[in-house]
């Protein structure tokens, strides 16, 4: 025997096995691709014929709801606010302002039309609603508002004298006018009452406010412009 034969070559010691399971892969948690991509495609929820008409209705409502309660775009008509505001400007009009601020002199305020007899005529839900709409964006003008600046507040005496406008014995001064070295009519003294504005309009020879239909009730005031949004060459703030 030889000398190897007495010490025979031992092997390592056996390794540890893996149990056989876990070389077995679980077919459930492969992902199989799916043999059409575009059959995983969900459907629309509405056909077109049908969510184009909806989506119209909601941006109507949506409109009509930013008009109503936060801001409306409105158009000049006329000259009266010239040349702060000239004939065919489309001015934004914040209607939450004055639930949180209070109103000040020099303010351009829109308001109800303060005059008799111009009650608005009877229209149907969808009248109402178009016209809403078509408010809202200043492609019309509202028919029952005015635009004018405030000059005196509650308790305040204002008098046109000497050319001029005068609030409790002050003449102002008041750069905006349309032609500012023209005198003014004499009127006055007015004492405005508690609840309303005295309001002029910056072009005086042009302007009905209140010279001739009296301070208006602040409850009546429906917001302060405060920007030009047209046309785009006016772009600014009031």
């Amino acid at each position: 025997m030889t000398h190897e034969d007495e010490h025979p070559i031992q092997g390592p010691p056996d390794a540890e096995r893996l149990p056989t399971e876990d070389l077995v892969l679980d077919l459930h948690d492969i992902e199989e691709e799916p043999e059409d991509a575009e059959a995983t495609k969900k459907e629309p929820l509405l056909p077109f014929w049908v969510e184009f008409p909806l989506l119209i209705v909601i941006a109507l409502l949506v409109a009509i709801g930013i008009k109503t309660f936060l801001f409306q775009a409105f158009y000049i008509p006329s000259s009266s606010m010239e040349d702060t505001l000239d004939i065919n400007d489309r001015v934004l009009v914040n209607k939450v302002t004055y639930a949180i601020n209070d109103i000040s002199r020099g303010d351009i305020v829109v308001f109800d039309d303060p005059r008799g007899g111009f009650e608005q005529p009877d229209e149907s839900a969808f009248q109402a609603a178009v016209r809403n709409l078509f408010e809202s964006i200043g492609v019309v003008t509202p028919r029952s508002e005015f635009i004018k600046r405030v000059i005196g507040l509650p308790g305040d005496v204002v008098e046109g004298k000497d050319g001029a406008v005068w609030v409790n014995g002050l003449r102002l001064v008041e750069p905006y006018l349309k032609d500012p070295d023209r005198p003014i009519r004499e009127f006055g003294p007015v004492t405005v009452p508690e609840g309303r504005l005295f309001v002029m309009g910056d072009n005086r020879a042009a302007s009905q406010d209140s010279r001739f239909f009296g301070p208006i009730p602040i409850e009546d005031v429906v917001g302060k412009a405060f920007v030009i949004i047209w046309p785009p060459s006016r772009w600014s703030g009031i």
